[in-house]
């Protein structure tokens, strides 16, 4: 039995080394690769006067927002671990409660969206009529005398069924 061990050599492409220059203020460390460029740690210059500004504003504010978030956060749970209990508690009364005012939104939702479409058709009906103004008085007159035959046959009808009637009763009373 052969003892082969397996090696891997790891050869770096790049190779880093760190490199200190002086300059007017003291130390200034940078890091170079073999290459020749050279990237420095710390910007040549400092900020800006509107970055600090912002900086500055930003801070606070921030913390500010995040600290109300916690509190928001807190106070949510807080609401919700003596609400819960309640809610199981009075969940047979709620639940009802609940649906009905669900059923009634719904209700007056649909009322809301009837309206409008009954408003939308009344508009779109009276726009019909002004673009035929023209035929419209010959077609009421045409209606016109159409209603007046039906209401004269259901007049001549209600007075037949009226004398039938009597005729019945007075044969009744006969017998």
């Amino acid at each position: 039995m052969s003892d082969r061990s397996t090696q891997i050599h790891v050869h770096p492409t790049t190779r880093y080394e760190a490199v200190t220059t002086r300059y007017e203020g003291g130390l200034n460390p940078q890091y170079r690769y073999e290459g020749g460029a050279k990237s420095t740690l710390f910007p040549e210059s400092g900020p800006s006067t509107a970055q600090m500004i912002a900086i500055l504003a930003g801070v606070p504010i921030g913390g500010t927002l995040l600290m109300l978030a916690g509190f928001t956060l807190m106070g949510t749970l807080l609401g919700l671990a003596v609400t819960v209990p309640l809610f199981i508690l009075f969940s047979p009364v709620l639940v009802p409660a609940t649906m009905v005012i669900g059923l009634a939104v719904a209700g007056f939702l649909t009322s809301g969206a009837c309206a409008l479409i009954a408003l939308s058709s009344f508009s779109w009906v009276m726009n019909y009529i002004r673009q035929t103004q023209g035929t419209i008085p010959e077609q009421l007159d045409s209606a016109k005398r159409r209603m007046a035959d039906v209401v004269g046959q259901v007049g001549q009808k209600t007075k037949e069924v009226g004398q039938d009637i009597q005729s019945k009763a007075h044969e009744v009373k006969r017998s």
